[in-house]
């Protein structure tokens, strides 16, 4: 069974993983200033932010966690009805904060499937990896 890194913790990729780089909590006048500077609903920001920020904050994973991981987001852009919205909303009980909240993003959807394709571009190697290795022995 695959576990948490640095922990036996079982792993369970949570959508909301994919928003950890832009979580500003506790840092609004730093990382929170910065994506401040992008519209999060324009391609080319849309990029940066991704590429700069989504991409690199989730590093600390192994290539059989990306693979779990965007496993997860394909099966959950292919259900029409995954509400990708629900994912920037701030939550009173949750210290979390997104740089952007629901209200913000005109297509949260979109935004995932973006996600999507840039780390099969960007975790190639380590996908197919993943792949090609028996997934129960994890």
């Amino acid at each position: 069974m695959l576990k948490h890194p640095f922990s036996d913790v079982p792993y369970e990729p949570h959508l909301s993983a994919l928003l950890r780089g832009i979580e500003i909590y506790d840092r609004e006048h730093t990382l929170g200033e910065e994506l401040q500077k992008y519209n999060p609903n324009n391609a080319e920001d849309r990029e940066k932010i991704i590429n700069l920020y989504i991409l690199p904050a989730l590093n600390y994973l192994s290539y059989r966690h990306k693979f779990v991981l965007i496993k997860n987001l394909e099966n959950a852009l292919l259900k029409r009805e995954t509400d990708f919205n629900l994912l920037f909303e701030s939550d009173y009980d949750d210290p979390r904060t997104i740089a952007w909240d629901e209200t913000e993003i005109k297509d949260a959807y979109g935004f995932f499937e973006r996600i999507l394709k840039n780390s099969k571009e960007k975790w190639h190697n380590d996908l197919i990896k993943a792949a090609s290795e028996d997934q129960s022995e994890w």
